[in-house]
């Protein structure tokens, strides 16, 4: 068993294709095929299972293939050690962050990243929380931003901040005269929230219970696809909604529509960063922690959270 055979399965669990396998590891598809077979050989059980069009991990290969990773990690963490004085800040970072993250915190995150660490180049990708969480896992990501709450095995979390929710309306609603607005009084609203998979909504449901109810009798919630999509029905008159701060204060489009704070306790979510405890450059983590922070302290948020 060898390192390289290792990062076959690793890379072969992740693409279940042979020959994106294969290209991602810079060899023939045969030579991958051989080295995988042969280590399920000397294993004595099946890793994978094969069929023309699709190649899947069995329920012992994911297990395999999970420990795997972290003989992967592990390595690269000694080749770390071995070189004294390496410069943990002198590779890319991969970081992922939910969609209704993302759009509103890597404009302000990259310069400052850029401004840290210039010899870090940071790889960005926006996806849906359970999306994110297997790559993470998986090693294709090095860092996820979310909101908690955030459970996954030898995974760590360090909460951010907390971001408060805010009501949207059009501008003519009466309820945008309002200075702030009881969350357990909109229940006649209709209201346009994210559609399933989106931890937005669910969080905006949990912590407006009374839009739970009206989502239970089917007649009061239209869905978007985005909170961008959705702040464009508001500003048309098709309905009201809720957005986290981040993607009201200094957007663009704000005058659009008209914004009005909740009522304390306000409704808000909890954004924090997650890594993989085996992740052999935690000062990379902390630069980008870092970053986070001063993007959310020196923002239009910073002095309304």
């Amino acid at each position: 068993m060898t390192l390289t055979e290792l990062r076959y399965i690793v890379t072969l669990a992740q693409e279940q294709h042979f020959g994106h396998a294969a290209e991602r590891c810079y060899v023939s598809q045969p030579t991958l095929s051989i080295a995988v077979k042969k280590l399920e050989e000397e294993l004595g059980v099946a890793l994978f299972e094969r069929s023309k069009n699709a190649v899947r991990v069995t329920p012992v290969g994911e297990k395999v293939v999970r420990q795997a990773q972290m003989v992967l990690e592990q390595s690269e963490a000694i080749r770390e050690l071995a070189k004294e004085g390496k410069d943990q800040l002198a590779s890319p970072l991969r970081v992922g962050a939910i969609y209704t993250i993302g759009p509103y915190l890597f404009p302000k995150l990259v310069p400052k990243v850029q401004q840290m660490a210039p010899q870090m180049p940071l790889y960005i990708e926006e996806n849906f929380t359970e999306v994110l969480r297997g790559k993470i896992r998986t090693g294709e990501l090095d860092a996820i931003i979310l909101a908690l709450p955030f459970h996954e095995p030898d995974v760590l979390t360090r909460s951010m901040y907390d971001e408060p929710f805010m009501m949207v309306l059009p501008k003519e609603h009466p309820l945008a005269k309002e200075k702030e607005i009881d969350s357990s009084k909109i229940s006649d609203e209709r209201m346009l929230l994210l559609g399933e998979g989106h931890c937005f909504r669910d969080q905006v449901l949990e912590a407006c219970p009374v839009l739970g109810q009206s989502f239970h009798d089917k007649h009061t919630i239209t869905e978007g696809s985005s909170l961008e999509t959705i702040r464009m029905m508001v500003a048309s008159g098709l309905g009201t909604s809720v957005l986290p701060i981040s993607a009201i204060e200094g957007h663009p489009s704000r005058n659009l529509v008209a914004t009005v704070p909740f009522k304390k306790p306000q409704p808000m979510r909890t954004v924090a960063v997650a890594w993989r405890a085996s992740f052999p450059r935690p000062q990379a983590i902390e630069v980008l922690m870092r970053a986070i922070m001063e993007c959310h302290e020196s923002g239009p948020m910073a002095d309304i959270a």
